[in-house]
């Protein structure tokens, strides 16, 4: 199954619509991301993306037998956090458990690390519950760093987070794959 990660185009949000209007994936996302997830909300959502300011932000579609099935991004932190970047990411359900968003996860990280000289830590907060988006994680590479009690409010709700972060020093699987070599 072929993986693309490309800049979304106005032309996705039929895409977006589809996959994107699921509770099984706005439960386990900031509240930004809403459900029921209607057209105003695609055509925001992919318009911000379209204007981001890519020294700062990544966003890509994933897309898979020519459809964008869903999204990942990195956003580069400020101030004193300059050097790290946030990793986001939904992929419709259609495609779960076929290690998509672990080959996903993996080249966005490549490239950010290849864009941002300055960068040297990204990092994702999965909601504590969320073993699948733990486990694509831990797949790609990324370390848990601790829990982070009752952090998180979700429809009324309160719950853990854990902290993962992959740092260059971690991407040691990095140049065989990016030369084609096998890792697991």
């Amino acid at each position: 199954m072929d993986l693309i990660l490309r800049p979304w185009r106005r032309e996705d949000v039929e895409d977006v619509l589809r996959y994107a209007n699921n509770d099984k994936i706005a439960r386990n996302l900031r509240d930004i991301f809403p459900h029921p997830y209607i057209l105003t909300d695609a055509e925001g959502f992919i318009e911000s993306c379209i204007a981001a300011d890519e020294e700062e932000q990544l966003f890509r579609a994933i897309e898979v037998d020519g459809r964008a099935v869903g999204s990942i991004s990195l956003c580069l932190g400020s101030d004193v956090y300059r050097m790290t970047a946030e990793l986001g990411y939904w992929l419709a359900e259609d495609y779960w458990g076929r290690g998509i968003m672990t080959r996903a996860v993996r080249r966005i990280c490549w490239e950010g690390y290849d864009r941002w000289e300055d960068l040297v830590r990204i990092y994702a907060q999965p909601f504590a519950h969320n073993t699948a988006s733990r486990r694509v994680l831990e797949k790609a590479g990324f370390q848990l760093e601790g829990v982070m009690r009752e952090s998180v409010c979700k429809r009324g709700r309160v719950y853990d987070s854990c902290m993962y972060a992959l740092l260059m020093e971690d991407m040691d699987w990095y140049e065989r794959e990016r030369d084609g070599g096998e890792t697991h």
